[in-house]
């Protein structure tokens, strides 16, 4: 059942898909072609908040998932399989009655979207691909791959919380120039991971690998990297870019890895010409 709520400019709708593990969402506007969002790892669908309304007010429905395991999602059983997930992303558009959509996914949210366009291609209308690579195998070297998962999951498994990991992850992610209350919405999100969700899907991430796939990938695609990131860096995207031959780079300055949260004037501009693009071309 859905249940409206206003937030900002934007009558907000929020519910959940049927079946196992039901999927939350919230979304926003009646426009004839609907834009989804999807979040990083440490993230949920209120991040997406200045990016809902903006395209609302641009004609568009724009939705916001929270993936299994995360925010008011259904817990799940087994590991994180990024086929499943591709699978609840369809199950979300059949339940919103919508077979042909835009699609902006950042970091994970992102990866999901380099499998979910290789498997359901006739979904998609375009794609917005924001810090996110193909293979952290290619990517990272054997060793820095295992540091990674190390330092992430070492203090969860020795009983530290996510609200006394946050500062340490705030530091990381958000670029020099963040404001504060870009900090305070990075940290909400992170002291809402569930600790066995997030452990499953970290390790699905530093195993996925989608070079091959990436390259069949025809839709139109944007590729967004942010000037001051330092776990996704232009650099690995201009790498990106040579794996995917119908794909566009571009650079948002003056931010770190959560461009959406931390420039999103300049994220929601070039988000929107990119799909305004791609409607006329159709």
């Amino acid at each position: 059942m859905l249940v409206e709520r206003s937030k900002d400019k934007c009558p907000m709708i929020s519910g959940r898909t049927d079946g196992e593990p039901r999927i939350a969402f919230a979304s926003c506007g009646t426009g004839d072609e609907t834009i989804f969002f999807l979040h990083g790892i440490g993230g949920n669908k209120d991040n997406w908040t200045q990016q809902l309304g903006y395209f609302a007010e641009k004609g568009f429905r724009a939705v916001a998932w929270d993936v299994r395991g995360y925010g008011d999602s259904d817990d799940y059983d087994g590991s994180f399989k990024f086929d499943e997930i591709s699978a609840d992303l369809v199950r979300l558009m059949s339940h919103l009655g919508v077979s042909k959509a835009h699609f902006v996914g950042l970091s994970m949210g992102g990866r999901i979207l380099m499998d979910f366009a290789y498997r359901h291609p006739s979904h998609v209308r375009s794609l917005v691909i924001c810090a996110a690579f193909p293979s952290f195998g290619k990517a990272l070297s054997a060793e820095q791959r295992e540091d990674y998962l190390r330092l992430r999951k070492r203090p969860l498994l020795e009983g530290r919380t996510f609200a006394e990991l946050a500062p340490e992850l705030i530091a990381s992610l958000a670029g020099p120039d963040a404001q504060e209350s870009v900090r305070q919405a990075l940290g909400d999100s992170i002291r809402r991971l569930r600790k066995d969700s997030y452990l499953k899907a970290l390790e699905a991430a530093a195993y996925f690998d989608r070079s091959t796939e990436v390259q069949a990938i025809r839709a139109p695609t944007l590729l967004l990297y942010g000037e001051g990131d330092r776990l996704t860096p232009p650099d690995m995207g201009r790498q990106v870019a040579a794996l995917m031959p119908h794909a566009q780079m571009h650079i948002i300055k003056r931010c770190g890895h959560l461009m959406n949260l931390e420039a999103p004037d300049a994220f929601n501009q070039v988000v929107h010409q990119f799909i305004s693009k791609e409607q006329h071309h159709e």
